[in-house]
């Protein structure tokens, strides 16, 4: 028998020194107030998480509740293009501010750090984990629910924000297309090994208005998403659609003034 090292996490033995695993979920700054937590995620890029955190911050500040962002999207933080802020974040002596956007949300993004905000982020997985942490740790927040704009796929900064914020959910994202069944099950599967709820499934891009009948075009074929929800015993909540003039605000920076009620399901089920 090899010596102890006290260090169960590396060893198989069943002795009588094991310990439970610890926790690894960090305590948000003392100076702030956090009420829901939850995590926007998908198991591939480019399916519009971003998009969908926007416009969930929106909805629930118009109901009357005070909300943040947290963009754990280090590599690609796209948040603050989307409300139109380009100042830089300051501090005091409690933490890190949050800048607040035109219509009062709350937000962190590392974009609000960098001298400039075209600034490639050349960091490794490690020193990105650390700063999602500090985001959850230092900042001051005092919001009635805070969103993560989760990073794309399964790797380290989605570990982190899994391991450090205590999540009341997720809600995963995906696209129409036959790859969804597995993306959504990436999620799910990860969801589960962290002992996270999930609240439900959005399919984005799942059709056009035509301008002239107003018919819903599936672009991408009938969505594949609901049946891939309904597989894992989830919720399909809001099929969004692409829309030229959400595009348009977001490139403008006024996502905050966007008309439509399609994540209202997801609305639904965590006011």
């Amino acid at each position: 028998m090899s010596e102890c090292t006290h260090d169960c996490s590396t060893c198989s033995s069943n002795c009588g020194e094991r310990t439970e695993p610890q926790s690894l979920l960090k305590e948000h700054n003392s100076a702030a107030r956090v009420g829901k937590v939850y995590g926007v995620v998908s198991g591939k890029g480019g399916v519009g998480k971003s998009m969908v955190t926007s416009q969930l911050a929106v909805m629930a500040n118009r109901a009357g509740k005070t909300t943040g962002i947290l963009d754990a999207d280090i590599t690609g933080p796209s948040i603050p293009k989307a409300f139109g802020v380009h100042q830089r974040a300051m501090g005091d002596d409690r933490g890190m501010l949050p800048v607040e956007t035109k219509t009062g949300i709350q937000m962190m993004s590392v974009n609000l750090l960098l001298d400039q905000e075209t600034d490639p982020v050349l960091w490794r997985g490690p020193v990105i984990g650390g700063v999602v942490t500090q985001f959850w740790t230092d900042v001051v927040w005092d919001v009635d629910y805070l969103f993560v704009d989760m990073p794309p796929g399964t790797g380290d900064v989605a570990l982190s924000v899994f391991q450090s914020i205590p999540l009341d959910g997720i809600i995963i994202v995906a696209s129409p297309q036959e790859l969804v069944s597995m993306v959504v099950e990436k999620a799910v599967k990860m969801a589960e090994m962290m002992d996270i709820p999930i609240v439900g499934v959005v399919e984005n891009m799942s059709y056009v208005v035509c301008p002239d009948c107003g018919k819903e075009l599936p672009l991408f074929g009938q969505g594949k998403t609901e049946a891939a929800a309904q597989a894992h015993g989830l919720k399909l909540l809001a099929k969004m659609p692409i829309d030229p003039k959400l595009a348009e605000l977001v490139d403008k920076g006024e996502i905050e003034f966007f008309q439509g009620d399609w994540l209202q399901g997801v609305m639904d089920a965590i006011l």
